[in-house]
């Protein structure tokens, strides 16, 4: 799913306008993005609650209602005194930006609530070991997004922004009927099942074990609308906005692999974490072999190579992009370690340390932005992503004592048992 984000700005970018509809693009994006987190834990939740038919109405109907709470805040966001006065008040986007930016935004509102829709199903087919379904979801997803964006963008009917966010509600929405489909066997399993009553879930008891991963989410997820206030108010802050998502959308290409490891962590280490040194030494090959193939591209002309050729970015949003992609050269490994950590707090059920480490990431991208656009004036696009590179790092160190804890307590309970 990272070619994605790719896909669909290289297609932006070969649009008319470009500058102006990748930034909108990006915008409209965050805002989406941030509305969706709350709703985006719900697949762990299903994984984890759904016993039986009573559980399963129960965090089905909590899921519901959720959905509608977010969709709710979408179309009060999109009503245009509230939007306006977000993006050109509080951002400081030029009307235009602002207008192409609000286009795309009411396009993405069904996104939040079919993506929290089908992340309660996938739940129940990952809960059930029919994953291979949830692949095929995806593919339909990407089938579907690049259908649409081929299409929007044969047609020249339109924007570069309204193909972007076409394609992803689109596709997401096609997702989440495949995987209703998908799950139907599923489902009337668990309506047949007679209720238990000793296993019986209360909404209290599913907003209680849920807060905690909403909160998580919104805390990762909500430093993407503010970084955009930030650079809309930085030096260059109509190219920072227009490059940002090709940059970042790249580097989660490499990413995506290290965002995967955590659930390898959970399955693979063993009722002992037998399986830590292999598991470690795996992060660390992983670590250098994706730092290593990303700085292939972001110091050497294979950087013009993705910026112009395959993303389409014009010579001169090319060569502004290439310094905050040097910044980030090293984010895939710092994504591996922070799998690693979370993974083996997971497997303690010790997850208090990963909303610290949360929470301490969002204040340092803040106060980094603060100090880089507001006192010494540095371009929004490479201010942006240093704050990231930074905050993920402070974020690897508050997470460190706990992991080292978790294997050091390993390490003394093989000793007494030998």
């Amino acid at each position: 799913m990272s070619v994605e984000g790719p896909f669909l700005a290289a297609l932006i970018a070969r649009s008319s306008e470009p500058k102006f509809n990748l930034a909108a693009y990006g915008v409209a994006y965050s805002l989406a993005l941030i509305i969706e987190a709350p709703i985006i834990m719900i697949m762990s939740a299903s994984i984890a609650l759904v016993k039986n038919n009573q559980s399963f109405h129960k965090l089905k109907n909590f899921t519901y209602a959720a959905n509608a709470l977010i969709t709710i805040l979408m179309l009060v966001i999109v009503l245009p005194p509230v939007f306006y006065f977000i993006t050109e008040g509080l951002i400081g986007l030029n009307h235009e930006v602002s207008r192409l930016t609000h286009i795309a935004t009411i396009i993405l509102i069904p996104w939040p609530g079919a993506i929290g829709y089908r992340r309660f199903y996938q739940g129940l087919l990952i809960k059930n070991n029919l994953t291979k379904r949830v692949a095929y979801g995806t593919i339909i997803r990407l089938v579907s997004m690049s259908a649409c964006a081929i299409t929007l963008y044969i047609s020249g009917i339109t924007e570069g922004v309204v193909v972007g966010a076409a394609s992803l509600s689109f596709a997401v929405v096609m997702e989440a009927a495949a995987i209703r489909f998908m799950v139907k066997d599923t489902v009337k399993k668990y309506n047949s099942e007679t209720v238990l009553r000793f296993t019986d879930l209360t909404y209290k008891e599913i907003y209680k074990f849920y807060y905690p991963l909403a909160l998580t989410s919104i805390i990762g997820l909500g430093v993407q609308p503010l970084v955009i206030f930030f650079v809309g108010q930085s030096r260059m802050a109509l190219e920072s906005l227009a490059v940002l998502p090709v940059v970042t959308s790249f580097v989660f290409i490499f990413r995506a692999l290290g965002l995967s490891y955590q659930e390898v962590i959970i399955a693979l280490i063993g009722e002992q974490k037998e399986a830590v040194k292999h598991l470690s030494k795996f992060a660390s090959i992983l670590s250098l072999v994706l730092v290593s193939v990303l700085a292939l591209f972001a110091f050497s002309p294979l950087a013009d190579f993705w910026f112009i050729a395959v993303s389409g970015l014009t010579n001169s949003l090319a060569q502004f992009s290439k310094l905050p992609l040097m910044i980030m050269f090293f984010f895939p490994a710092l994504t591996v370690l922070i799998s690693f950590q979370r993974g083996l707090l997971v497997t303690d059920k010790n997850t208090k340390p990963i909303t610290m480490g949360t929470i301490t990431e969002f204040v340092t991208i803040i106060i980094s932005l603060l100090i880089f656009i507001n006192f010494l004036n540095v371009v929004g696009a490479v201010a942006a992503t240093l704050a990231f590179v930074i905050g993920r790092i402070a974020a690897n160190f508050i997470l460190m004592r706990s992991s080292i804890k978790s294997i050091r307590n390993l390490t003394t309970k093989q000793v007494v048992e030998k």
